[in-house]
């Protein structure tokens, strides 16, 4: 009997380079987004510091300097706060590429996996035949 072969395998792998390529491109929206966590909780350490160091300041340049300084923050803040929203976004549309190959690819394997409990069935059915007509051909030929 000739070796299982899967007429949909070139399918199969290409959409598991799809799926591949879909989480590489969401690892790298997870890393956009990170980034720009990482900024937003700096700018937060920031204000908070600034709000302590400023604790006891009677100079009116000190303080004036620090409030221009917190309404930078604050803008800065506000910058990444937009850029976050615009990186979920994409975030959520390569999770939903990523799922839709995932889908897609479970669906060919699943096939891939009916074809060869299928093959395997015909496999031990040829076999039964052909041990039942070596017995069968000793048989006649010891009577």
């Amino acid at each position: 009997m000739k070796k299982f072969s899967y007429e949909l395998q070139d399918v199969l792998d290409y959409r598991n380079f799809q799926q591949d390529q879909a989480e590489a491109e969401l690892s790298k929206a997870l890393a956009v987004e990170n980034e720009i966590n990482e900024s937003l909780a700096l700018i937060a350490q920031r204000m908070v510091s600034l709000k302590q160091e400023s604790k006891g300041i009677t100079d009116f340049n000190l303080i004036s300097n620090q409030y221009n300084f917190v309404k930078v923050l604050e803008a800065q803040k506000e910058e990444y706060l937009k850029r976050l929203a615009e990186a979920k976004l994409v975030t959520d549309e390569k999770r939903a590429a990523l799922q839709e190959c995932i889908k897609k690819t479970t669906a060919l394997e699943k096939l891939k996996d009916q074809k060869l409990s299928e093959y395997k069935e015909m496999a031990k059915s040829e076999e039964k035949k052909f041990l039942d007509d070596l017995a069968t051909t000793r048989y006649k030929n010891n009577q």
